[in-house]
């Protein structure tokens, strides 16, 4: 089963102002381990962001809305791990 994986614009926004050998790391995580199956690699949020997904890629992470019912990863965030959660 592959999931769809859709960018809101701000969190594209966020992707752009990366380097671009940080935004190729992160495109190919995307592509390959949470485009097959969402849940295994990152870990559910808790808190301010409960419902929401992370997924670590170096120093960055990605921060992820999962609609299972429309197999459709939401990604709403991205950036360094001291900013992205702020």
């Amino acid at each position: 089963m592959t999931w769809k994986i859709s960018w809101v614009e701000s969190a594209r926004r966020e992707l752009r102002k990366l380097d671009k050998p940080v935004q190729d790391k992160i495109l190919r995580y995307m592509a390959t381990r949470v485009k097959s199956d969402p849940r295994r690699s990152g870990k559910e949020l808790k808190g301010n962001f409960a419902g929401l997904w992370s997924y670590r890629v170096g120093d960055y992470r990605i921060i992820c809305d999962i609609r299972s019912a429309e197999l459709i990863v939401i990604v709403v965030g991205a950036g360094h791990r001291k900013d992205v959660y702020k």
